[in-house]
């Protein structure tokens, strides 16, 4: 048999199986699913915590429902990298709580239900690089001469959270144990297949 003559089926094809197609086994979107559900509670759990203040990271002195910032403590903190500067302007203001509340709700809700894996992954990738370029882990050194403490300079969690994120949307890991499937048959996502 010549390479000629094996049939490819197109990439689009997975969007409409019915079962795991040759190039992902039961196991494995199984595997996906559970994949996708953690790492929508960490998002989830971000949420829920800073905003009610659950005591693991936030207190609930500084919950956003009682006035506290999501982003000042870490922004204005931010002490490496050439955005620092930056950081520092944007932390805690109205716009860069609300995008990153939001951010943080939206992605883990497509995850946990399995639906609009494309923009939570585009999205979730967009804020993980800004995160990355908060801490900053090329820095050896902090603004003040300490060690930043940085462990591999250039991957990191948000590096690992960001290829997470796309390779879920890329396996269409909504389809197992989540509405991605009843989701791709919408006419506005049929329509508009960057909403899968």
């Amino acid at each position: 048999m010549t390479s000629a003559s094996i049939h490819h089926p197109p990439t689009s094809h997975l969007e409409h199986v019915e079962a795991p197609g040759s190039m992902l086994t039961k196991t494995a979107a199984k595997a996906l699913a559970v994949l996708r559900y953690t790492t929508g509670f960490v998002f989830l759990w971000a949420f829920l915590d800073k905003t009610f203040g659950l005591g693991y990271a936030t207190p609930e002195a500084k919950a956003w429902i009682n006035g506290g910032s999501p982003t000042k403590g870490f922004l204005a903190n931010v002490d490496v990298g050439p955005l620092q500067s930056f950081f520092h302007t944007i932390a805690g203001t109205w716009y860069a709580n609300w995008l990153f509340m939001l951010g943080l709700l939206g992605i883990g809700i497509a995850l946990t239900a399995g639906i609009g894996l494309r923009i939570a992954a585009a999205s979730g990738t967009l804020m993980m690089a800004g995160m990355w370029l908060a801490e900053y882990p090329l820095a050896q050194h902090t603004a003040k001469g300490t060690p930043a403490g940085s462990t591999n300079p250039l991957i990191d969690y948000h590096i690992i959270y960001a290829a997470v994120l796309i390779v879920l949307a890329l396996a269409y890991a909504g389809h197992t144990w989540g509405l991605g499937r009843h989701w791709a048959k919408l006419p506005i996502v049929r329509r508009n297949r960057w909403l899968i």
